[in-house]
């Protein structure tokens, strides 16, 4: 069972990505919609490209901006009140009240909203889902699951890609290494070569800045290419719709990534009976893995039941004026009455500081 959101600062560049959702699922010994074998290839890495510190403010900044915001509402304050008022603090009745009682010298504050550096965690991506993908040749060839003197290569082996999607269309965008790497012993290859060229070899320039900046221009011309255009449409695409309606989900995603994808062939008609999936997830810190799962012949009867795309058509549209009251926290009432579900009571009154209650509601 999972449940969470993605929340980024308003007018922020990671703003237009959010979602939020929730899911189950069931793990057994005989599934019903896709079996996963003991094989995974992983990827980990520090760095630093997107997280939620605590942060701490210090009470001296608290009493400063109180100071200013009485200051600009017209009180009348004096210099160096500042400094008297922290210096009085430790014998004040104040220190024995709220967010002052425990004596630090700081407040530590969580927010939703992460610290993060775009550009920078879709290297990480490449790169982990890349060395995620090694890794998972690697076992699979250990394992005899694959043999590439004699087998067609894995990403032609997998009918559908399956990945974690913070927004819609990431999936195309962390693909080409992987593309690369699985064709450029291929004689296919050796003509995309031609439309595009070699890829740039980092002894050739001064900086590894400028090597990343070539490589990325690499990237996006091997995304241009016919033949990637052709994978993305025939083992990617699917799995994407979802994800443009709802934004980022974290946890999520690549679940929703798998049922976009079913359901889409389920509507077609299409046949993935005993077929393999191919599927990747992949996250700051930075991580990544890759796995794969084999297409039940009961796929059918499990996915009939799901009506994604039908529910997801029902949801109610809100506006600006309604999304920023939610998103600052201001917003007293539900946009949706809520049914069948437990909701934060309206009596909360307790002696307890942070206490909640909670009600249930039915219609």
């Amino acid at each position: 069972v999972f449940s969470d959101n993605a929340k980024y600062d308003l007018e922020s560049s990671g703003e237009y990505t959010q979602g939020a959702g929730g899911g189950a699922l069931l793990v057994r010994h005989n599934p019903r919609l896709i079996v996963v074998p003991d094989r995974w290839g992983v990827s980990t890495t520090p760095v630093h490209d997107f997280f939620k510190p605590r942060r701490e403010v210090s009470i001296q900044s608290v009493i400063n901006h109180v100071l200013q915001l009485a200051a600009e509402a017209g009180a009348n304050i004096r210099d160096g009140m500042a400094e008297a008022m922290i210096k009085h603090l430790p014998e004040s009745t104040v220190r024995r009240l709220g967010i002052f009682a425990h004596g630090e010298e700081n407040v530590k504050v969580h927010r939703d909203e992460p610290v993060f550096d775009g550009q920078f965690s879709n290297r990480c991506y490449r790169e982990a889902v890349k060395q995620a993908f090694t890794h998972f040749s690697e076992k699979a060839i250990s394992q005899g699951r694959f043999d590439p003197e004699m087998d067609e290569i894995l990403t032609e082996q997998w009918a559908r890609i399956i990945m974690h999607l913070p927004y819609a269309f990431q999936a195309k965008r962390m693909f080409p290494d992987v593309f690369r790497h699985d064709r450029q012993h291929l004689d296919s290859w050796k003509k995309v070569e031609e439309e595009i060229g070699a890829m740039p070899e980092e002894s050739n320039f001064d900086t590894t800045e400028d090597w990343e900046k070539a490589m990325d221009g690499y990237r996006r011309s091997v995304s241009k290419t016919e033949s990637f255009k052709q994978f993305v449409e025939d083992r990617i695409e699917k799995g994407q719709r979802a994800s443009s309606l709802i934004g980022n989900q974290y946890t999520g995603s690549i679940f929703l990534a798998l049922m976009s994808t079913f359901e889409a062939d389920y509507e077609e008609n299409a046949n993935l009976d005993n077929v393999t999936f191919g599927l990747c997830g992949y996250g700051s810190g930075a991580k990544a893995k890759v796995f794969e799962g084999v297409v039940s012949p009961n796929w059918r009867e499990v996915v009939s039941r799901w009506n994604l795309f039908e529910r997801l058509a029902g949801r109610v549209a809100i506006d600006a004026v309604v999304y920023e009251e939610l998103h600052k926290g201001v917003r007293e009432a539900s946009v949706v009455p809520p049914n069948e579900e437990f909701v934060r009571s309206e009596e909360e009154e307790s002696d307890l500081e942070g206490a909640r209650r909670y009600s249930w509601i039915s219609a």
